[in-house]
């Protein structure tokens, strides 16, 4: 029943599947940093970034990830010349350039996620923080953060599951991730079932742990009110 995977030994699944944990892992940083961002942009006493970030996260919500992943590789690589430091190394360009995609995309799901958290913290702490003389950006970073990360911690560890199977469609950039690896063994071998159970256990593995991790970590971190 599974002869045909001696034809793919060991290290090539696990190795497509170690790719996707390298995209997930990667681009869940850089999503929460430029998420963050563009949350305090939201919130932001200054007109021009807090349109910034509004048009931003009502832009990119909108459009495909199909579509922000492809123009990485076709835009910002064929036409603008973007390399991201591998020029010749066309694995390499493929697996920066989709990392950046997914952080343009995740971050602003990451943002909203935020910014519900930041909205549940009392008005009052941040104007008493202001009396004593703090900075917009100290009452954000002292203040209103820590209390809105622990507040969201389900919420965004819904957008890392969602992100871990986001990173199925970097494979339309020729990124070797679990993706592309199945359709490349279902196109040679007659057991579109099989394998398809295959990849969707692996998907089940990298994502129920995060799940049953993160929303043991909310309870035990929720800010009581």
């Amino acid at each position: 029943m599974f002869d045909f995977l001696s034809d793919y030994d060991d290290p090539t699944l696990l190795g497509a599947f170690w790719v996707t944990v390298q995209l997930t892992v990667l681009s869940a940083i850089g999503s929460l940093i430029w998420g963050t961002l563009l949350a305090a942009m939201r919130v932001s006493p200054v007109p021009l970034m807090r349109g910034f970030g509004t048009a931003y996260v009502n832009i990119v919500r909108n459009i495909p990830l199909t579509v922000i992943i492809v123009f990485t590789s076709l835009g910002l690589a064929n036409i603008f010349g973007v390399t991201m430091g591998a020029p010749d190394d066309f694995e390499t360009k493929a697996f920066r350039l989709a990392v950046l995609g997914l952080v343009a995309y995740t971050a602003a799901f990451v943002c909203e996620a935020i910014r519900s958290g930041i909205n549940t913290v009392p008005v009052g702490q941040a104007e008493a923080a202001r009396a004593i003389g703090l900075s917009f950006s100290q009452i954000l970073r002292l203040i209103v953060l820590p209390q809105a990360f622990r507040s969201v911690i389900g919420p965004l560890a819904n957008v890392l599951i969602a992100l871990t199977k986001n990173t199925t469609v970097a494979a339309a950039i020729g990124v070797a991730e679990a993706a592309l690896l199945m359709k490349e063994m279902i196109e040679n071998e007659a057991q579109t079932v099989l394998i398809g159970a295959i990849f969707a256990f692996g998907f089940v593995v990298l994502t129920l742990p995060t799940g049953l991790i993160l929303g043991w970590l909310s309870k035990r971190l929720a800010v009581k009110r």
